[in-house]
């Protein structure tokens, strides 16, 4: 039963905390005195501020909000920082409200729009409350993470529903708010409702924190000792996380007996090569790694088994803040400094407590541990002076270790003071952009008003008012001159004293906003040019977002070709420095793409907000024939395949939602597809999750499973024809470049080793020049397929310049062993002419 069924018929406030009391109570969950008074504040009417500790309960009581605002028939939306929690969100609340009473707006899926209940992210929230103002159908909302709020590029999202939604009820929530006074005082001003600050200094779970001046490996040994586990090991660095796990294998965390019950459990999970073998080895001895830059289905892994109990420590990043799912005892800090992408800074006290807060979950633990590990170089200095003992002599002698270079001295100070620092207050981080203007110029009434009121009225001092202002002034002129918005003598019917002459999509400021170009620009495409496809392809990644580990790796490489190429010409090395700026990373079509948004621009002035990113990626593993596994280790991007997966996602969601139909050819049909079951092979979430919001109604959530295995890789035939074509097209290219050592680590289990290549094509060489790669050596119409049951039978034709095309690779595709891996299994026959 829902607890939409359990709505009362009379709204009033006793009534609603009564029925939501006694269904909370049903299922176990009795209220917290913290929770109690949330719920009486909101069925009151009242905004609140919940500032209390991680683990507290803020989802139920988010819960209640929705509950009470469907009593009311208000709509009400719950936003949160990123599209997984989202997500996440979305499917707990269609479990407790019914499938039918709850929507979700990412950008990117858009389901059951019209839902009382609206999962949202902050930015749809912020672009809906600009375009509509207090006109808008938003009765309540709820903001989770609302410490975001300060986040100098996001931040602008959390602050302009507070400034433009005054007919709403907000419930602003996290654990690291800092002082709220400002925000108590605005809020009531503006929505006329009284606002509560719910704050608890109690934790369901207390804390209890201690600084370490043992070596960490010894630290570790003593809170496993003392049944402290799980512990989380915080690094600020993907690479320090896992070289600390790597480092732990030495140390005896797991019995035997907890060993074989990881390796029952983990059972037939699918391990790739590379960062997947070394995660098998880690946590088959009890210890996990845990990272953004992992893949979906590794850290579910770590996460199921950390569930269980099996793992005891779990190395990962600072962001375990946001989405970790796993219940920590002790929080083990390795530092207390770290890299902002700017400068090294000492941890800010939001950011430690934040992290902090993670030890010690409600319904695991009685009590959570945070341990700051002292500085390696502090351990020594008071062992030295401990062996000095108390000769004043002896003591004075002792030559004290220094910080790292380059990094920032800190030690037992700097640990009291943040442990009892209070969160800083949240900064306004207010922005103007061109989707900000347009979409206020869009709405009924006086744009100029609503303007003032957004510039004059946000939580900026007077000096950044005044810049906001100045650049609204630019925005709008350009707007002007570039014809999109025109004045008019007298308002019209609607109020409007300006007005846009042109027609604004309605999710254009929204994930894609470039979306509208890359349409325009695939228009300028010739279809019948062999590269049509992959052209498509180059368009559809220009509008996506940097992956700029993925960037640096292809200019890193491209680089190091380059100066190879230039040193064998002899390339003097001032100039080979000078030559070298201009290397970077693959940008096909950029002129194309660079003249289409400078003509594009003109009409459509708003797009200056986004930047146009030429690269190749998806079109890069495609042109090479590589499988995620080989491009992963060509590029060196053991840590961070998590980040490559996700973009190969989103450019296979990307090319499904925004190519029209009339625009796919076959070969780009094959590429699609191909792409969607790369993906799915690899980690199957990624998408099942997005095929699954086009049908929300089957919410039923799966228990938490270690079966990793996608659907059968041969199902789709379309697609593991295009894998079967590429496996095949990546020895061609090898051969090309006669790199028989690669072929032999393709092929050496078959009997082809390099040798067995080297000798087979050297009649081939003898005869021609060269192997053609291009376009057409890659068509179909070179590639013999015979379909069986159990194996397929091809022949690779290659493409000679006389174009004979006598000579071939052949060879079998075991069916069964494909499924098995998920990628083409391909065995060479014979390599010579036909």
């Amino acid at each position: 039963m829902t607890l939409t069924s359990a709505l009362p018929a009379t709204a009033d406030p006793d009534t609603l905390y009564d029925t939501f009391a006694g269904w909370a109570s049903e299922r176990g969950l009795d209220l917290y005195p913290h929770q109690e008074e949330a719920v009486i504040e909101i069925v009151s009417g009242a905004n609140v501020i919940m500032n209390t500790p991680t683990g507290s309960g803020k989802s139920l009581v988010a819960i209640a909000a929705h509950f009470a605002a469907l009593a009311d028939d208000r709509t009400t939306f719950y936003t949160a920082p990123i599209k997984a929690l989202v997500s996440e969100k979305f499917f707990a609340l269609c479990e407790v409200f019914g499938a039918e009473n709850v929507g979700m707006l990412t950008g990117d899926a858009s389901v059951n729009s019209d839902a009382p209940i609206i999962c949202c992210t902050a930015e749809i929230l912020a672009n809906l409350a600009l375009r509509e103002g207090a006109r808008a159908d938003v009765g309540q909302v709820i903001m989770d993470e609302f410490h975001f709020y300060a986040e100098p590029d996001r931040g602008w999202a959390w602050q302009v529903p507070l400034i433009e939604l005054p007919q709403a009820q907000f419930i602003l929530m996290s654990a690291t708010l800092g002082d709220t006074t400002r925000f108590v005082d605005d809020l009531t001003r503006r929505t006329g409702r009284p606002t509560a600050v719910v704050r608890s200094a109690e934790r369901p779970v207390p804390l209890l924190f201690s600084y370490a001046m043992t070596p960490l490996h010894e630290t570790l040994e003593e809170l496993l000792e003392t049944k402290q586990a799980p512990v989380y090991v915080v690094h600020f660095t993907q690479a320090a996380a896992l070289e600390r796990a790597q480092a732990l294998m030495s140390v005896n965390v797991s019995t035997r007996a907890e060993k074989d019950l990881i390796a029952q459990a983990i059972g037939n999970f699918r391990f790739t090569s590379g960062f997947g073998k070394t995660l098998s080895r880690l946590v088959r001895h009890g210890i996990g790694v845990h990272h953004a830059g992992m893949l979906p289905k590794y850290r579910r892994l770590v996460e199921t088994l950390a569930q269980a109990g099996l793992l005891k420590v779990i190395c990962g990043t600072d962001t375990l803040g946001v989405g970790i799912n796993v219940p920590i005892r002790t929080v083990l800090f390795t530092g207390l400094s770290k890299y902002d992408g700017t400068r090294t800074r000492l941890l800010k006290a939001r950011e430690f407590h934040q992290i902090a807060g993670r030890a010690g979950r409600a319904g695991f633990d009685t009590l959570g541990r945070v341990v700051v590990q002292a500085p390696e170089h502090v351990i020594e200095n008071e062992k030295a002076l401990a062996k000095a003992g108390d000769d004043p002599k002896k003591r004075r002698k002792v030559v004290r270790k220094k910080p790292p270079e380059g990094s920032i001295g800190w030690g037992q100070p700097t640990f009291d003071r943040l442990v009892e620092a209070e969160p800083e207050p949240l900064t306004s981080s207010f922005q103007v952009s061109h989707s900000m203007l347009l979409n206020v110029i869009g709405r009924p009434g006086d744009a100029f008003a609503s303007m003032r009121h957004l510039l004059t009225d946000n939580h900026e001092d007077r000096a950044a008012q005044r810049r906001h202002i100045r650049r609204a002034i630019a925005i709008y002129r350009a707007l002007r001159a570039g014809g999109v918005v025109e004045e008019l003598p007298e308002p019209d019917e609607q109020g409007r004293r300006v007005r846009l002459t042109v027609d604004l999509q309605l999710d254009f400021a929204l994930n894609q906003p470039l979306s509208p170009l890359a349409l325009a620009t695939v228009e300028l495409l010739d279809r019948e040019s062999p590269s049509y496809a992959l052209d498509v392809l180059s368009v559809i990644e220009s509008i996506l977002d940097d992956p700029r580990q993925v960037l640096s790796a292809q200019q890193f490489k491209a680089r190091g070709e380059a100066v190879a190429a230039m040193k064998a010409e002899g390339i003097e090395y001032e100039a080979r420095l000078e030559l070298l700026d201009e290397v970077t990373w693959p940008k096909p079509l950029a002129e194309l793409l660079e003249n289409a948004y400078e003509m594009y621009r003109q009409g459509h002035p708003w797009v200056a907000d986004h930047q146009l990113s030429p690269k190749s990626v998806v079109r890069d593993m495609y042109e090479r024939a590589m499988t995620f596994p080989e491009y992963v280790q060509f590029y060196g991007l053991s840590r961070s395949e998590g980040l490559v997966l996700r973009y190969l996602a989103d450019a296979y969601k990307t090319l499904r939602q925004t190519v029209p139909e009339d625009a796919k050819t076959e070969e780009l049909v094959d590429l699609i597809e191909w792409l969607g079951e790369l993906v799915r092979q690899v980690d199957s979430s990624l998408i099942d999750e997005w095929e699954r919001l086009r049908n929300p109604s089957d919410v039923e959530q799966v228990a938490a499973s270690l079966d990793d295995r996608p659907p059968a890789v041969t199902r789709n035939a379309r697609a593991f024809r295009v894998l079967v074509r590429n496996a095949l097209f990546r020895r061609v290219e090898l051969a090309a470049l006669r790199r028989w050592d690669l072929l032999g680590e393709l092929d050496a289990e078959h009997g082809w080793d390099a040798d067995a290549w080297a000798d087979a094509l050297e009649p081939y060489f003898e005869a021609y020049d060269g192997i053609g790669v291009g376009p057409d050596a890659r068509g179909p119409a070179l590639l013999m397929i015979e379909q069986g049951r159990e194996r397929w039978t091809v022949r690779q034709i290659l493409d000679d310049p006389e174009g004979d095309h006598d000579w071939g690779i052949s060879a079998e595709v075991d069916l069964a062993a494909s499924d098995e891996v998920g990628a083409a299994v391909v065995r060479i026959t014979a390599v010579g002419q036909l």
